[in-house]
């Protein structure tokens, strides 16, 4: 039996569907089931119980020893709020209670980490433990997640494997309840379809030119490939980046979006709303050596051929993986 917490949401669903697909159907899936824009992500898969997140402790301890691992991928995600305490306690200190559970039942653990905490990227975009302590990230939600990491890392009592996966930019399908959160792929494939054309943010930083601001996007299947191997690997334990090792602009993503739609690009820049500016990574690479040199050779899908398959094969048809 695996568990998979944030089930309903975005990558999580995703991750529950690549596990369907690889066989896994025993799966219990933990999530707030209080927002039906989400019940699309999870009712067509195939799991064992549905478990909510405020009981999730009772339910394991009567369960735990049919618990073969758990993946934890909720979180609050919104990268603006303003709740420092609802950021503690959904990311920092239900994430420690997910660790000492596992060490207390002896069960392996990945967990959700973000690109978030790296914030102006003045320190790198390493993966070294003995850096990360240094990261200075530029929002709540970033420092709850940060404040995990560094939490893990202190630690001397530790699962007998943990992986804490700090995910770049992701997008792909699944993604259709976040709104404001969803990926600039999600916001501009509806902005185009309908007014035809897309506004960007203008650069409010003099080494970047308008549209050149640069993430490193990871579609949602290379997410989930990753947690696959590392449920397979189990030793190396630690954090680990997890993205292509490739920044692209959002120019570039926003021209991929318009081909794949099969559209006439028009694009413009419109100034950045004044609650991001201070809170804006203007550019993300992941230094994923790391990554390789523990085993995962995968190749990543392109910017390009990522946006092709979610534009057609999902965002399209209004579908969902």
């Amino acid at each position: 039996m695996i568990v998979v917490t944030g089930a309903a949401g975005f990558i999580g669903s995703y991750v529950v569907g690549k596990l369907n697909s690889e066989g896994y159907t025993d799966i219990v899936i933990v999530d707030k089931y209080d927002d039906p824009l989400k019940f699309q992500n999870y009712n067509s898969k195939i799991y064992s119980e549905i478990v909510d997140r405020d009981t999730f402790f009772d339910w394991l301890a009567d369960h735990e020893q049919s618990v073969r691992m758990i993946i934890h991928l909720g979180a609050r995600t919104d990268t603006v709020g303003q709740e420092a305490e609802i950021y503690q306690e959904l990311n920092l200190i239900y994430s420690q209670k997910i660790w000492n559970a596992c060490i207390q039942y002896d069960l392996p653990l990945i967990y959700a980490s973000s690109a978030s905490t790296y914030g102006d990227g003045n320190q790198g975009f390493d993966d070294d433990h003995s850096l990360i302590p240094e990261l200075k990230p530029l929002n709540l939600y970033a420092k709850s997640k940060h404040d995990f990491d560094c939490w893990a890392l202190e630690q001397r009592q530790q699962p007998s494997f943990w992986a804490g996966l700090k995910f770049f930019n992701v997008f792909g399908p699944n993604e259709y309840h976040k709104d404001r959160m969803a990926s600039v792929i999600f916001q501009a494939f509806n902005t185009i379809s309908e007014t035809g054309k897309m506004d960007l943010f203008r650069s409010h930083h003099s080494d970047f030119e308008d549209g050149e601001q640069s993430r490193d996007f990871i579609y949602v299947e290379d997410i989930a490939k990753v947690i696959l191997f590392f449920m397979n690997h189990r030793k190396d334990s630690g954090v680990y980046n997890v993205g292509t090792g490739e920044a692209r602009s959002y120019l570039s993503l926003t021209k991929a979006v318009f081909k794949s739609m099969r559209k006439d690009e028009e694009i413009g820049f419109v100034d950045t709303p004044e609650d991001l500016r201070g809170k804006y990574q203007y550019y993300t690479c992941a230094n994923i050596q790391k990554l390789k040199r523990v085993g995962y050779n995968e190749p990543f899908f392109s910017l390009e051929l990522g946006i092709e398959e979610y534009v057609q094969n999902y965002l399209t048809p209004g579908l969902r993986y």
